[in-house]
């Protein structure tokens, strides 16, 4: 019971001091607005990324047998636990302007990513993207692999088995993978500061506006909280079902 005490009272904390009479119009500022907007758009845009580039790794985790997959697991899940703001300084020495990749964009094609809105997306990345590699890695390893042969002794090529029978099999998994990955890209603070600033309308996404509230108007940061927390709790009800399933399963 106490630790569902630790868990539970300080989310009770901030229900019962939120300003609920202030909420209306704190939300209406257009700092407030700009920053939600920034939010939602990074986040999605991160989720998209993880997506194109996160299932093939995926699948490569759970199907191959090569000697070198396991640590090539460790390196996707590192992120997981990495310190968010090491992870912003990890980006910064990539794809800074003198980093190993960044010098060679800034030279060849003038392009500068940190401190832009594209270091956010790329820093939420980062961070989401192993909560949905690992979720989708799951789902492969427990799909049925006789469905894919079969498939493959139809003459069905590779690609086709992947996208006509095992992405249906797993799309469940690879739904909740990605709302998982996008409620982690939402939420992220370390690395976004970090790589990309604190840039109104260009990088403050609503974790640092919540941040920057709190130090000059604390009812308004109460306020920003209260709004993550109650994406936090539609992600949990939208999950619901899909864990209710597994457990079924089991």
């Amino acid at each position: 019971m106490l630790g569902l005490a630790l868990l539970v009272l300080p989310l009770l904390g901030l229900l019962v001091r939120s300003p609920w009479a202030d909420l209306p119009h704190v939300l209406g500022e257009a700092e407030v607005l700009d920053a939600l907007r920034l939010s939602l758009v990074s986040a999605s845009s991160a989720t998209a990324i993880a997506l194109v580039l996160g299932v093939p790794l995926a699948w490569v985790l759970a199907r191959s047998e090569a000697r070198a997959i396991s640590l090539l697991r460790s390196v996707v899940t590192l992120p997981l636990v990495l310190p968010p703001v090491v992870g912003g300084v990890a980006l910064l020495f990539a794809f800074g302007r003198t980093g190993i990749v960044g010098r060679w964009l800034d030279q060849w094609l003038g392009l500068t990513i940190p401190f832009t809105t594209a270091a956010v997306v790329l820093a939420e990345t980062f961070v989401a993207m192993p909560f949905l590699v690992i979720t989708v890695e799951g789902a492969l390893r427990a799909a049925d692999k006789g469905y894919d042969e079969a498939a493959a002794t139809l003459g069905a090529s590779r690609l086709t088995v992947f996208r006509r029978v095992t992405l249906p099999l797993v799309r469940p998994s690879l739904a909740a993978g990605a709302v998982l990955c996008w409620a982690r890209a939402l939420g992220e603070f370390g690395a976004t500061i970090t790589f990309a600033g604190n840039l109104q309308g260009v990088t403050r996404t609503m974790p640092l506006a919540v941040y920057l509230a709190m130090q000059t108007n604390p009812r308004a940061a109460t306020a920003l909280s209260l709004l993550l927390l109650l994406v936090s709790v539609l992600v949990l009800v939208g999950l619901r079902d899909r864990w209710l399933a597994d457990g079924r399963r089991r």
